[in-house]
C-alpha cells in the first residue's frame, strides 16, 4: 500500500487556517475524509502525530482506521477553531481498537486532531 499524505506548514508554526465548512452527517463525514485519503488532502496535526508516536502506531496504521472505521458519534463544535470535529472509530491492523478525531478545513482537506487507543 502507497499511503501519501500532505504535511502542511501551518500545523508546524501553529497556525491553522480555519474555512468554515458546514456540519456533515456522520455517513457524510466518512465519506468525505475517504475521499480526501483518495484525492484531496490529509492533514496531521503536531498533537496528532506526536499522539501516534506515543500509541506505537505509524500514518499506517491510521489510513487503515480511516479507510475502514467508522463514525458512530455525533459531531461535536469546537468553539476554539468555530469548527465540527468528528470521530472514526475502528482497528488497526493488529487489532488494536483507536479512534481518530478529525476536522475539515475544506471540502477536500480533511486535518487530523488526535489519535488514542479505545479500552474496553
Amino acid at each position: 500500500i502507497d499511503v501519501y499524505i500532505t504535511v502542511d506548514i501551518y500545523p508546524l508554526v501553529g497556525y491553522i487556517p480555519t474555512m468554515r465548512v458546514k456540519c456533515f452527517t456522520k455517513s457524510e463525514a466518512v465519506t468525505l475524509i475517504r475521499h480526501c485519503l483518495d484525492e484531496g488532502r490529509v492533514i496531521p496535526g503536531s498533537h496528532f502525530r506526536r499522539e501516534l508516536k506515543a500509541e506505537g502506531l505509524n500514518m499506517l496504521d491510521a489510513h487503515h482506521v480511516l479507510s475502514k472505521g467508522n463514525v458512530f458519534r455525533e459531531p461535536e463544535f469546537d468553539v476554539r477553531y468555530q469548527e465540527w470535529n468528528y470521530r472514526m472509530e475502528g482497528t488497526e491492523p493488529d487489532g488494536e481498537k483507536l479512534a481518530i478525531v478529525f476536522s475539515f478545513k475544506e471540502d477536500d482537506s480533511g486535518f487530523l486532531i488526535t489519535v488514542f487507543s479505545i479500552r474496553d
